[in-house]
C-alpha cells in the first residue's frame, strides 16, 4: 500500500504562453477561463485588481441603442445560470483573487444590481475589508422601454482590500486635487466611452478610459502589478500602460481579445518614418508667364490624366526591447518581408510589430 508521504505532490498549474507580450512595459494577455489562469499565477504578487465579471443579463430581453430596440443578449458568458450558480461562481473567482493579491493588495468589481449584491456578500464571506461603494453615474443612459421601471442610469463598483488586515493604497491628496479641492465623494459622475476609445471596435461591457484613470491613481503606485480577470476590450491595460503600471489581462473570447491588442498595440507603437520629397519640373522650354489664375490652366488640372508610375510597400520591424526600427525592406507581401528580415544580419533580434507602408506616386499629365 503506497504511503500519502509517498505520493508526489502534484505539480502546480502552469500559465500558457501568453497571446501577446511586451517586456519591455510589463503587460501580458492570456486567453483562457480566469480561474485557470489565476490558479497558475503566484501567490501574492498583485498591487491591485479590477474585475468587470458578467453581469448575467443575458436573458433574451431587450434594450434602447441608438434610438433603437435591441437584444441584451452579449453571449453565452453572460447567461445566468440561476442565483445559487451565480453566487458559486462569483466566490470562486473573487477567491482565487484574493490568492493572488498582496498583503495590501485591493480589488475592484463593477456591476449592477443582477450581480454586484452577490459579489459584495461573497466578499463578506471570504474576509475581505470592503472600504467604498461607488455610484458610477452615467448622464445619457438609454431609456427603459417597458416604462415600469426608473431609468438605470448607474452602476456599483466595490472597491476592497485584500484582508481586514490591509493596509491598502490610496491616493487622498491626488482625488481630491482632481476634485477642485474639495473631499471626492463616492458618486462619479463619468461618461460612456468615447468615439475614439471605439474606433478599433465595439465591446458590450466597455468601461470608459476615465474610470480606470480614477481608479488607477487613487489605489495603485507607478511599477504596481494590475491584473483585469475579465479583460473584455482591454481598458484596464490600456489605462495601466499610460500610467506607467504592470498589468495582466486574461479574457476567454476571441474578438475581446483581438480588440484588446488592437488597441494596446496602436497605444505602444512609436514610429518615426520620414518620407523624403523630391521636387522637379515637367516644362522642356522655359516660360516665364504666369498661368496660375488663367481659365485656361485651370481647364487643364480639370482634364489632367493621372498616371501611376511607382508602387512600393515597406516593411519596418520594430524590436521588442530596442522599441524602434531594426530592420526595414521593400516587398511584395508580408510573407517576402519575413523572409528577407530572417536572411538579414537582424534575425536574431526579437521582434514585436511590423508596420507596413504603401507608397503612390502618380504623374499629373494634361491632354
Amino acid at each position: 500500500m503506497t504511503k500519502p508521504s509517498q505520493i508526489a505532490a502534484a505539480a502546480p498549474p502552469q500559465l500558457p504562453a501568453p497571446v501577446f507580450h511586451d517586456s519591455k512595459h510589463h503587460i501580458k494577455i492570456y486567453q483562457g477561463d480566469c480561474l485557470e489562469i489565476l490558479a497558475a499565477i503566484p501567490e501574492g504578487c498583485v498591487d491591485l485588481i479590477f474585475a468587470d465579471p458578467p453581469y448575467f443579463l443575458s436573458n433574451n430581453g431587450i434594450t434602447c441603442h441608438a434610438g433603437k430596440m435591441v437584444s441584451v443578449n452579449k453571449g453565452d458568458w453572460d447567461r445566468s445560470r440561476g442565483a445559487d450558480a451565480n453566487h458559486e461562481f462569483n466566490r470562486a473567482w473573487l477567491a482565487a483573487c484574493q490568492r493572488v493579491l498582496k498583503p495590501n493588495g485591493a480589488i475592484w468589481v463593477s456591476g449592477t444590481s443582477h450581480t454586484i449584491h452577490s459579489v459584495g456578500f461573497a466578499m463578506q464571506q471570504l474576509g475581505y475589508k470592503l472600504l467604498n461603494d461607488i455610484s458610477w453615474v452615467k448622464p445619457n443612459p438609454p431609456p427603459n422601454l417597458s416604462c415600469r421601471y426608473f431609468t438605470h442610469a448607474t452602476e456599483t463598483i466595490i472597491w476592497a482590500a485584500k484582508s481586514k488586515s490591509s493596509k491598502h493604497t490610496f491616493d487622498y491628496k491626488l482625488m481630491k486635487e482632481v476634485n477642485r479641492g474639495k473631499q471626492m465623494k463616492s458618486v462619479w459622475n463619468i461618461l460612456p466611452p468615447t468615439r475614439e476609445e471605439k474606433r478599433f471596435g465595439k465591446h458590450p461591457a466597455q468601461k470608459p478610459v476615465a474610470l480606470l484613470e480614477r481608479i488607477l491613481l487613487a489605489s495603485s503606485n507607478q511599477g504596481d502589478l494590475v491584473l483585469d480577470p475579465f479583460m473584455g476590450s482591454g481598458t484596464t491595460l490600456l489605462t495601466a500602460f499610460r500610467l506607467r503600471r504592470h498589468a495582466f489581462g486574461c479574457e476567454m473570447e476571441f474578438e475581446s481579445l483581438n480588440l484588446s491588442v488592437r488597441r494596446i498595440c496602436a497605444e505602444l507603437i512609436q514610429v518615426d518614418l520620414s518620407v523624403s520629397c523630391g521636387t522637379f519640373s515637367l516644362d522642356l522650354d522655359s516660360d516665364p508667364m504666369d498661368r496660375s489664375n488663367s481659365a485656361s490652366n485651370r481647364a487643364t488640372i480639370v482634364s489632367d490624366q493621372i498616371t501611376l508610375v511607382r508602387q512600393e510597400r515597406s516593411y519596418y520591424f520594430v524590436g521588442n526591447s530596442r522599441r524602434e526600427v531594426v530592420y526595414s525592406v521593400v516587398a511584395e507581401n508580408m510573407e517576402e518581408a519575413m523572409q528577407k528580415f530572417h536572411a538579414s544580419a537582424q534575425a536574431a533580434t526579437e521582434i514585436i510589430f511590423v508596420v507596413k507602408t504603401e507608397t503612390e506616386i502618380y504623374l499629373a499629365q494634361g491632354k
